[in-house]
């Protein structure tokens, strides 16, 4: 194998590993969006049952009133 061989193996693996960094970066980036997504939504959620239980007991736990 001669060394201009070498060099354009070389070349097309790295152009590889740049692909498979890029695409990896990417999906850490959506990833990250994603868990934001979630704490938010995980935010609200403790939000409205903190504000729920500050309200007083909720109707839906309570037992109809012919038992």
């Amino acid at each position: 194998m001669s060394q201009e061989d070498r060099f354009v193996d070389i070349e097309i693996k790295l152009a590889h590993q740049e692909d498979l960094v890029e695409s990896l970066n990417q999906m850490v980036y959506q990833q990250g969006r994603r868990i934001d997504q979630l704490e938010a939504m995980v935010n609200k959620l403790a939000e409205h049952i903190r504000n729920n239980a500050q309200s007083g007991p909720n109707m839906v736990n309570d037992r109809p009133p012919h038992y």
